[in-house]
């Protein structure tokens, strides 16, 4: 059996994967309320910011949001398959095995 708390290309990675373009396709108005208005805040900072600066503010801000998303996809990632792990353990230890 895989060690599912291992970050793998595995089935889990897959479900994870399908659940975040799930999750993304179908946002509620509470979803919405705490949606990442990343781009309308990104424009809102680069119409203050002078001309002659303007393209290495953007170069930063395109920075802050990948290392953003990297950072939320780890944390989630880690979360829910050790989530799962734990909820399978469990399982397990119940059946005595």
């Amino acid at each position: 059996m895989n060690n599912f708390r291992e970050v793998n290309d595995d089935i889990l990675k897959d479900w994870l994967e399908f659940r975040e373009d799930q999750i993304f396709a179908t946002n509620s108005a509470k979803d919405k309320k705490h949606y990442l208005y990343f781009d309308e805040l990104s424009d809102n900072i680069l119409a203050n910011v002078p001309e002659e600066n303007r393209k290495y503010v953007q170069k930063q801000l395109d920075i802050l949001y990948d290392n953003f998303i990297d950072y939320l996809e780890y944390w989630n990632e880690k979360y829910y398959r050790n989530g799962f792990c734990d909820g399978l353990q469990l399982i397990m230890e119940s059946f005595g095995k």
